[in-house]
């Protein structure tokens, strides 16, 4: 059996690092918002044997649009560009001039957002989160409504309230460097990756809960409770690796070999499913001992 709540102070202090450093980063840099949020125009093209720079140079010259900005995917060896919000009549234009000019080119995508939109997008993103931990409290609520001893019911909703902000908050933290180093976007599906790491996070935490109570229904106090946690945890540790290991494994996939549109939605994923698994176990449980120091079991 290993001795997890005896090593606490160790997991518990790694992860208030790790956090600490998200909240600095998002403090510091803010998010890159991307088009669903801030309106405008994204258009994946591919042209080949072309520079980025001439391509740049053409949409603020020939096409006089001085605030494109275009960038190079190496994944897929087209170029992404973008625009302010632009009519149909307005692409079909400018897609005319530069097949003139670039007879090999092949659109790819084109996704044109106006900012009233980005706006309720926005707007609704925040709503979905509220909602999901509203949700959540009141699940744990009515789960843990009869456990009284040695903590009480409510100290389970607020540890794993806390324990899921930690699991979004580090790679919410993650992507926000990225935004500022290497000018990556945050989009609706960054915020659907937050939600799912959410439901994941909560789903592990919840398990391993459910185990200490029902331990502490059979062991009726003989026992110390750090000794009941510990046994727990070690149960619930199999399951957790393993389910979760499943999962790790289809992501890292999908991040090598999946469409390079959804690379940082699986980056995300995988960030925040592998935090969430070691909070589960390294955080959630040992806060369980903190919030009951000083007290009898």
């Amino acid at each position: 059996m290993y001795n997890i709540i005896g090593h606490k102070n160790i997991f518990l202090t790694a992860s208030a690092v790790l956090v600490g450093l998200a909240l600095l980063a998002i403090a510091l840099f803010g998010f890159r918002q991307g088009i669903d949020f801030t309106g405008g125009t994204l258009w994946q093209i591919k042209v080949p044997s072309l520079a980025a720079s001439e391509l740049h140079e053409f949409f603020k010259v020939k096409l006089n649009i001085p605030e494109a900005i275009t960038a190079f995917d190496a994944q897929n060896s087209s170029f992404l560009v973008r625009l302010p919000s632009i009519t149909e009549e307005d692409h079909q234009k400018y897609l005319s001039e530069l097949r003139a000019a670039y007879p090999g080119l092949t659109e790819l995508g084109f996704q044109s957002i106006g900012p009233s939109v980005g706006r309720e997008l926005r707007g609704k993103a925040f709503i979905a989160r509220a909602l999901v931990l509203i949700g959540i409290s009141l699940y744990i609520a009515f789960a843990f409504r009869k456990i009284s001893r040695p903590v009480a019911s409510w100290k389970y909703g607020v540890i794993t309230l806390l324990t899921l902000f930690h699991d979004v908050l580090i790679p919410a933290g993650f992507l926000s460097i990225l935004g500022r180093f290497s000018g990556v976007e945050v989009d609706t599906n960054f915020m659907v990756a937050l939600l799912v790491v959410m439901g994941f996070s909560v789903h592990d935490t919840i398990v391993v809960f459910d185990r200490i109570r029902e331990n502490l229904s059979l062991d009726r106090g003989k026992t110390p409770f750090a000794a009941v946690i510990n046994a727990s945890v070690n149960q619930t540790l199999g399951r957790s690796v393993n389910t979760s290991l499943t999962l790790i494994l289809v992501l890292v996939a999908l991040l090598f070999v999946g469409p390079s549109a959804l690379f940082y939605f699986v980056l995300t994923l995988l960030i925040g499913v592998s935090v969430g698994i070691y909070s589960s176990i390294f955080v959630a449980s040992p806060a369980l001992l903190l919030v009951n120091r000083g007290k009898r079991t």
